[in-house]
């Protein structure tokens, strides 16, 4: 069974995916955390059918959660599949048949914030062949790695792709680095590795790991209650992790202008 049938292998267009957050900073002091998360991966090529799985959930509407097309890509309210195809034909790659799944945070009461969100590119043949890193950062900023996935990665496998840093994320983390992922692709668990590394080593780790969930009735509610305001609590966590390593004296590093 390839991985995009996996994805799918309910019937749903989307799914949840329980887990766990973990940061932590290695040079120059270290300091670590981490905290629960509930992610939402969903097929933007089926998102009407997303929008009928629970009446607590919706697609470009309000709701309790909700996913909108507006909160990624060009942020334009366009179709984020054809974005997705759009990027990939731009690198050769032909996505026609296949399928685009979008891991990310969902809206809770309306608002949501994320950091990374991963855009898994499947060939009409249920091959994996392009991911795309969509990273934001707290001034409202976006910007998108798209790497193609190498010839002979089998399904279930870990994935390992790397590319330099190109945007401004945090404060306490200079430009001059690479970024070295390790995916395992969406099945029934998720992993999402994040080493970012200088000419002396690595400097940050970052980690996500989840397990799949129907996307229900009960699971949202579930979510609601045992991860509550989870979308406020990423904003608020990223402000109060940077006051911690700033009161531990990491130096901060300014933001090119224009």
């Amino acid at each position: 069974m390839t991985a995009t049938e996996e994805c799918n292998s309910s019937g749903a267009a989307a799914a949840l995916y329980f887990g766990k957050v973990m940061h932590a900073r290695l040079r120059p002091t270290r300091h670590r955390f981490t905290y629960r998360v509930v992610s939402l991966l969903i097929d933007l090529d089926r998102l009407e059918e997303a929008d009928r799985q629970s009446v607590l959930f919706a697609v470009n509407r309000a709701a309790l959660f909700s996913f909108h097309e507006a909160d990624h890509g060009e942020r334009n309210g366009a179709s984020l599949s054809a974005y997705a195809r759009r990027l990939a034909a731009e690198r050769g790659i032909d996505l026609a048949g296949g399928h685009v799944l979008l891991l990310c945070y969902p809206r809770l009461f309306g608002y949501t914030f994320n950091p990374l969100s991963i855009y898994f590119c499947y060939s009409a043949s249920g091959e994996l062949v392009l991911l795309i890193y969509e990273v934001r950062n707290t001034f409202g900023e976006i910007h998108s790695y798209v790497l193609p996935v190498k010839n002979g990665q089998r399904s279930g496998e870990t994935l390992r792709q790397s590319q330099t840093k190109q945007f401004y994320v945090s404060p306490f983390i200079a430009m001059a680095m690479r970024y070295h992922f390790r995916v395992l692709p969406p099945a029934e668990q998720i992993k999402v590795r994040i080493l970012e590394a200088d000419e002396a080593g690595a400097v940050l780790a970052a980690a996500f790991s989840g397990r799949r969930r129907s996307l229900t009735y009960r699971s949202l509610m579930h979510a609601f209650v045992a991860v509550p305001l989870v979308t406020f609590k990423i904003v608020a966590a990223i402000h109060w992790e940077a006051l911690r390593l700033w009161l531990k004296g990491v130096p901060l590093v300014a933001r090119a202008r224009g």
